[in-house]
């Protein structure tokens, strides 16, 4: 039988990792500096949709004037119906978080779209059941979208998921 290592647990308010250092310089916005966040991701079927609207939460924080592009599924992130047993009642702790996360970066100055043609053709939902905020566009909007900001040399964060 092998000898086992007995090391003991950590306890809670303790620290594993030095969670002080910080490898690269904390960048900030030059004044007028865009950020484009693309995502075309289901929402809670992993953490990608999550992640990326915190990231785009530190982004806005940066300074960046910063915009958001949901097309195909991601376009189900700003579904404004969603809860249980009620639309806005959260089911379970966590369960709205991705429409409560929307809701703070615009709070914050993000401006969100979500593409009519996802909306419509592939999930059947209106434009009326997207989160007060949340402002729809045409799916030939998509790719101007990302051409418009990179000619004006913005940070473009791309994530898809299936």
């Amino acid at each position: 039988m092998a000898e086992r290592v007995a090391i003991p647990r950590a306890q809670e308010g303790q620290f594993l990792y030095d969670h002080t250092e910080k490898v690269f310089p904390d960048y900030k916005a030059n004044p007028g500096e865009k950020a484009l966040v693309m995502m075309h991701t289901v929402p809670y079927e992993g953490s990608v949709g999550l992640v990326n609207m915190l990231t785009t939460t530190r982004i806005q924080r940066k300074g960046f004037e910063t915009t958001m592009v949901l097309y195909g599924p991601g376009v189900l992130m700003a579904s404004g119906t969603r809860g249980w047993p009620s639309v806005g009642a959260e089911g379970f702790p966590g369960h709205l978080a991705i429409n409560n996360q929307l809701k703070t970066i615009m709070r914050e100055g993000t401006k969100i779209y979500a593409c009519r043609f996802a909306l419509g053709a592939l999930y059947g939902h209106r434009e009326d059941d997207l989160i007060d905020g949340v402002r729809p566009f045409s799916p030939l909007d998509v790719l101007d979208s990302l051409i418009g900001h990179w000619r004006d040399k913005a940070l473009i964060l791309n994530t898809w998921t299936l």
